[in-house]
């Protein structure tokens, strides 16, 4: 045999042969499958959870190459990285930022008739937080839905942003999935979240409706509760601001390293304290010990307005 004899296997035809690309009907009824699950136990799930009016319906599926699929779901959206033991190894959940900032802004008591439908965008360290209790959830209802034998919990990667993914190992080969697409109704804004699962994985699952998932519905629960704690736990950056002595442009361009600008106030030295770029507290400059402090004077509004300002 002569290397003019030797010929590379077509890829989707290899695949095929092993099981790791299905067609287009068998693999949309399974999607279809699991979109029913979702739709008819994921909403009373969060509606109990949360006490938030949300709307869940099945929304298509598209299928291609893994990394091709999380590509097409663009930069606007949060992304967690999962496995569920005996099931798949490496699935993904995608949600669109609009209906996490939405639901976040809804938990911190903005009615949903003032909330205009937000722009996609990166999310905050909080947002993520609420992102990633999200995606649980959606794992939770996945599990009962593909009924993995020996019943262990998914494990949920950690929420990030789109445009944070580690660029793909060029070592580890992509698969064919599909794309599963869930409508996410949040208020008046409608987003879609996404379950991304290898089509070799799917093609060995049988979908089952699981019993006992849905819960009467409670106006405020202990997961709405969580939301909240995380919020008031997340870490924000401080910045503070003292204005100085006004000076000529003339002075400012001579000034160099040693020279000393006072602070306009004489005493009492006013400082603003900003986080996110909005203002927080009117603080008085001081000291303690050897740190220099700020002492907080007054407030920019009340503790539920500074938690709106702070999470958008």
């Amino acid at each position: 045999m002569t290397s003019d004899n030797i010929y590379s296997f077509d890829r989707r035809l290899l695949a095929r042969m092993t099981g790791a690309l299905g067609d287009d009907k068998t693999i949309g009824k399974i999607c279809a499958d699991l979109g029913q699950v979702f739709s008819e136990f994921l909403p009373d799930l969060l509606q109990s959870e949360t006490g938030l009016d949300l709307t869940i319906g099945y929304a298509g599926f598209d299928t291609g190459l893994k990394s091709d699929l999380i590509r097409k779901l663009g930069d606007g959206v949060a992304l967690s990285d999962c496995l569920l033991r005996n099931w798949c190894s490496d699935f993904t959940i995608s949600c669109d930022s609009p209906a996490i900032i939405a639901m976040m802004e809804m938990l911190l008591g903005s009615p949903a008739e003032s909330i205009e439908e937000p722009q996609p965008r990166n999310l905050s360290g909080i947002e993520l937080d609420v992102a990633a209790i999200v995606f649980e959830k959606v794992a939770g209802v996945l599990k009962s839905a593909v009924n993995a034998t020996g019943g262990f919990e998914p494990n949920v990667g950690k929420a990030y942003n789109a445009e944070a993914r580690p660029a793909a190992d060029k070592e580890a080969e992509d698969v064919y999935a599909a794309c599963v697409n869930i409508s996410l109704g949040v208020g008046p804004v409608l987003s879609t979240f996404s379950i991304l699962v290898p089509q070799q994985t799917l093609l060995k699952t049988t979908i089952v409706f699981p019993k006992g998932i849905g819960q009467p519905r409670r106006q405020k629960s202990a997961w709405a509760e969580q939301v909240e704690q995380q919020v008031r736990r997340s870490m924000v950056e401080l910045q503070a601001h003292i204005r100085l002595e006004d000076l000529t442009l003339a002075a400012i361009t001579q000034l160099k390293p040693g020279d000393v600008i006072p602070f306009h106030d004489p005493k009492d030295v006013r400082v603003d304290v900003k986080a996110n770029g909005r203002d927080l507290y009117v603080c008085e400059f001081g000291r303690s010990g050897a740190r220099y402090t700020v002492r907080v004077k007054d407030t920019y509004g009340s503790e539920d307005e500074l938690l709106q300002h702070l999470t958008r």
